[in-house]
C-alpha cells in the first residue's frame, strides 16, 4: 500500500540546476566554490547538531532521508476497498473469519488491530493501544524532521560566522587595495552556503517529512476508525460512506463511480 515520489528529489535536483545555469550566466562558477566555506558552513553546523541532539537521533538521518523518495503515505482508496469488504466479510463470516486476511497484510498497524478485534478485546482498550502506537509513530518521526530544522536554523548563522571571519582576515591587511575585493567576494560565500543549505536542502526536507508524518497519521485515523466500525459489525455500506469522508474529493469520485461499476456489474450477473 506504499506509494513512491520523486517530487522532493525531483525539486532539489531542479533547484541546484537554476541555481548553477543563474551563476554560469552571470560569472564563473569556480568563484562560488571555497573548501574552507564548506567546512565552516556545513561542518560547524554539524558539529553544533552533535551539541544539540543525541547522537543516536542523529544516526537517523539518513533513514529519514530515505523517506523522500520512499513515501510512507498509504493509498486511502485501496485502504477504502480492503475495509469495506473486510466489513462484508465479518458480517457474513464473523469476525475470526478475517484471521487468514491478517496474515497477509502489509500494514502492521492494520494487521494488529484486526488481530486484537479477532482475540475479541474491549474496543477502548483497542482504541487506546492503537492511538498509543500513532503517538509513539509521531514522536519518533519529530525527532527526525526537527533534526533538519535546527540544522536549517543553524546553516544561516555559521555562514554569517564564517563571512565574519573572512572580513576580519580580509582588514588586517589593506596593504593591497586591489585585494579587498577578492577577499569580499570570498568571505560573502559562506553566507550563500548557509542561505543555500537552509532554503533549499535543510528547510524543504524538514517540511517535507512533516507532510508525510501528518499524512500517514490521518491514515492511521482512517486505519482505526474502520477497525472499531468493524467490530461494532456496522453495515459495511454505512461502513464506506463513513470512511469515505477521509478521501480527497478526486478520491471519492474515483471510489464512488468504481462502487457503482460493481454494483451494475452485480446487477447485471
Amino acid at each position: 500500500m506504499k506509494k513512491r515520489s520523486m517530487s522532493a528529489v525531483s525539486g532539489l535536483i531542479t533547484g541546484l540546476i537554476l541555481i548553477v545555469w543563474s551563476i554560469q550566466r552571470s560569472g564563473n562558477l569556480g568563484m562560488f566554490w571555497n573548501v574552507e566555506s564548506v567546512m565552516i558552513t556545513l561542518g560547524g553546523s554539524f558539529c553544533a547538531l552533535l551539541v544539540s541532539f543525541p547522537f543516536k537521533t542523529l544516526k537517523g538521518i539518513p533513514k529519514r532521508l530515505k523517506l523522500l523518495v520512499a513515501s510512507a503515505q498509504d493509498n486511502r482508496e485501496e485502504l477504502l476497498e480492503l475495509l469495506t469488504e473486510l466489513a462484508k466479510k465479518s458480517r457474513k463470516e464473523g469476525l475470526l473469519a478475517l484471521e487468514d486476511d491478517i496474515a497477509e497484510m502489509d500494514s502492521e498497524f492494520l494487521a494488529s488491530g484486526l488481530q486484537m478485534v479477532v482475540d475479541g478485546v474491549e474496543p477502548d482498550t483497542i482504541k487506546e493501544l492503537m492511538e498509543l502506537k500513532m503517538d509513539t509513530m509521531d514522536r519518533r518521526h519529530r525527532s527526525g524532521q526537527a533534526v533538519f530544522l535546527k540544522w536549517g536554523d543553524l546553516a544561516p548563522g555559521f555562514g554569517m560566522l564564517g563571512t565574519l571571519i573572512g572580513l576580519i582576515i580580509m582588514l588586517v591587511d589593506l596593504d593591497d587595495p586591489s585585494a579587498i575585493g577578492v577577499g569580499m567576494a570570498v568571505a560573502l560565500v559562506t553566507t550563500f552556503y548557509g542561505s543555500f543549505l537552509a532554503n533549499l536542502i535543510f528547510l524543504p526536507i524538514a517540511s517535507n517529512l512533516s507532510e508525510q508524518t501528518d499524512e500517514e497519521l490521518f491514515t492511521y485515523s482512517m486505519i482505526l476508525d474502520g477497525v472499531l466500525q468493524i467490530q461494532a459489525g456496522t453495515n459495511p455500506r454505512l461502513l464506506e460512506e463513513r470512511l469515505m469522508s477521509y478521501l480527497s474529493p478526486e478520491s471519492k469520485w474515483t471510489s464512488k463511480e468504481k462502487s457503482d461499476s460493481a454494483k451494475e456489474a452485480v446487477n447485471y450477473e
